[in-house]
């Protein structure tokens, strides 16, 4: 019986070193603040500061956004007028279904049936951010979000992402030279990535969406490759949440979005919000499991021992039901 509790006990391990193994990107993600590579706010010369003129400016002068066509919806109107009024100096792409798809299929042909197979639109809008960056560079910012000071001070950097609240990073502004060695390894994991998780909301945010970029930035920290400030640097710079929005030095205003979210988005919402209660009924859960796990080995056991000593189940004497005996003799065996 020692043998088939220890048989037992090295099986569950090994599930739960192979669980832990598959989450453990997920699991340092939690801890994860990306102080390292923060930008400091003693980086960042004050709005309108002659300091600025003397920066270098690494990042193309580019804004790239994306919709379905070129018609705006008017809630997002504002935002984007934000943006172009403060940078009349910069280039202006918009990225239509058409003009997206236009553009992977002849820039990166390899990568067009994975695009034309996402069963999301978002998960395409997710995509052609990363493409255009890492071909053009510039700065992608999403149509939800205005600008509340001029970008120039972020073009020192060879890339940055912005740093999003619990954890992880976001994608709805981001920034990089061209060919910078992050965006290219994101689009080269798109393919790999790509896959169904069930629930929509989780299906995008790890195929093509924050939690998978939060994924890959985790993973390229490790890579040895987040090195060098420089025009050719591969370093990727963290923006803070202060420096992102909700302060008088901050980058960017927030409007409305989140336009694709359902009833499973509200539904992860509503885990985060009670993750005490999710994580002692998940402890519940795991104990129940063990325990039945446990009944059914001792089972398996006990039947391969009856089996390879030509015992009988012990409620077996080979009448019927009802006159059917206990064997008492077999119980040596459990």
């Amino acid at each position: 019986m020692r043998r088939s509790v220890l048989v037992f006990l090295v099986i569950n391990l090994l599930v739960i070193a192979f669980l832990i193994r598959s989450v453990f990107t997920l699991i340092t993600l939690l801890t994860e603040t990306g102080n390292a590579d923060a930008i400091t706010r003693g980086e960042i010369p004050a709005p309108h500061s002659p300091l600025i003129e003397g920066r270098p400016q690494l990042i193309p002068k580019i804004i790239h956004q994306t919709y379905i066509n070129e018609t705006i919806p008017e809630k997002w109107l504002e935002p984007v007028q934000q943006c172009r009024d403060m940078h009349e100096d910069y280039e202006f792409k918009l990225w239509t279904d058409d003009s997206s798809r236009e553009f992977i299929a002849t820039e990166y042909p390899w990568f067009i049936e994975t695009y034309d197979k996402y069963p999301f639109p978002i998960q395409r809008a997710d995509a052609i951010r990363y493409f255009v960056l890492a071909h053009f560079g510039g700065t992608y910012i999403d149509l939800d979000d205005g600008c509340a000071r001029r970008l120039d001070p972020l073009n020192s950097y060879p890339a940055w992402l912005h740093r999003t609240d619990p954890t992880g990073i976001s994608n709805d502004a981001m920034a990089s030279t061209p060919r910078h060695p992050f965006f290219l390894y994101v689009i080269e994991s798109l393919s790999s990535y790509n896959r169904n998780w069930g629930l929509p909301y989780i299906t995008v945010m790890y195929t093509t969406g924050p939690l998978f970029l939060s994924v890959l930035w985790k993973n390229y920290m490790s890579s040895g490759k987040n090195i060098g400030d420089g025009k050719d640097g591969g370093r990727v710079r963290i923006l803070t949440s202060d420096d992102y929005h909700q302060k008088p030095w901050s980058f960017f205003n927030t409007f409305v979005g989140s336009s694709w979210h359902g009833d499973d988005a509200r539904f992860i919402f509503w885990m985060g919000d009670n993750w005490l209660l999710l994580t002692a009924m998940g402890f519940l859960v795991a104990g129940v499991v063990a325990l039945i796990s446990w009944w059914l080995w001792t089972r398996i056991v006990a039947m391969g021992h009856r089996k390879q000593y030509g015992m009988k189940p012990r409620w077996w004497n080979g009448g019927p039901i009802w006159n059917r005996k206990l064997d008492l003799e077999s119980s040596r065996y459990d």
